[in-house]
């Protein structure tokens, strides 16, 4: 079943055509990403789905019907431009925002502390928010977010921000509230955290929904003739009418490169062509595509 089922919405604002024809379903109980380059969309579906915004066409359903504004309490929003009251201190912003959820005072002070204290954040309870670091902002906003129990998480870029060792602990916490039944819909430009959490995504590129699925068959279906090389020397523009060049990155001293064979050239003619051309192979195999190179690919086709 589909806690969120967005059917044939578009979105005008003036000339400018933010969402066509955009459908998406939300798998309950799923880790659901929302991918797309900068003004793509995404966040103008995100603020349609809160009822911040409303559609020019089409509708949205949570759990099965016309979603209202009771359903929005059900909903834990993150939205990508933070916003905390500076002058307030942290334990009497975070008590406000629960209390707005519809928390009694005594269960908001009780789940606060619990997540304060598992965060190791406990002694920030009294300090203003204006005397806390981006990240350490962000930590309170995310926990501000969930603390009410919200039956769907809809989180707008959560790592940003975020040093590598507190992006892990946001990723842990993501994956144990969906392993606990929530519904969470993530959008994020990063695709190392689309692969390790998302069980579905949808594309939105340029208004439209370009490619939607699970994570492992999206990657199956677009990563199966892909081929991974490591390299040094020349550059691989001169062999380029074999194979087209899905990615090429710096790594170290040497360079990783992802390709794709055209016209169903075989390894051989692959190999022939880049060692013709003076490039130095460290090492060539097959393999599926990083989610990573199949957005950039679909992205700039």
């Amino acid at each position: 079943m589909n806690m969120i089922s967005c059917q044939h919405i578009s979105k005008h604002f003036g000339e400018k055509v933010a969402l066509d024809d955009v459908s998406v379903e939300i798998p309950a109980g799923k880790i659901f990403g929302l991918l797309g380059p900068n003004g793509a969309g995404k966040t103008t579906l995100i603020r349609i789905i809160n009822r911040i915004l409303v559609q020019n066409e089409g509708v949205v359903l949570f759990d099965g019907r016309p979603i209202t504004r009771e359903d929005v309490a059900r909903i834990g929003y993150l939205p990508e431009e933070r916003g905390l009251y500076r002058k307030m201190q942290v334990g009497d912003q975070a008590m406000y925002l629960a209390r707005l959820k519809g928390m009694s005072a005594s269960d908001a002070s009780a789940e606060l502390k619990r997540w304060f204290e598992k965060f190791g954040i406990s002694s920030w309870w009294n300090k203003k928010v204006e005397e806390l670091s981006k990240g350490m902002a962000q930590k309170v906003q995310f926990i501000t977010t969930v603390v009410h129990r919200p039956s769907l998480l809809i989180l707008d870029e959560p790592f940003s921000g975020f040093d590598p060792v507190n992006a892990q602990l946001i990723r842990d916490e993501i994956l144990e509230l969906g392993r606990q039944g929530a519904t969470v819909m993530l959008s994020t430009h990063n695709m190392e955290s689309v692969e390790e959490l998302c069980d579905n995504i949808a594309l939105i590129h340029k208004s439209r929904v370009v490619i939607a699925g699970s994570v492992g068959q999206i990657r199956r279906d677009y990563g199966r003739h892909y081929r991974s090389l490591e390299y040094t020397g020349k550059d691989l523009s001169a062999a380029a009418g074999v194979f087209e060049i899905i990615s090429d990155e710096a790594k170290d001293n040497r360079r990783c490169a992802l390709l794709n064979p055209v016209s169903g050239a075989d390894n051989a003619a692959l190999l022939d062509a880049l060692l013709s051309q003076g490039v130095n192979i460290l090492s060539f195999s097959e393999t599926t595509a990083r989610m990573n190179d199949i957005f950039i690919s679909l992205v700039q086709s």
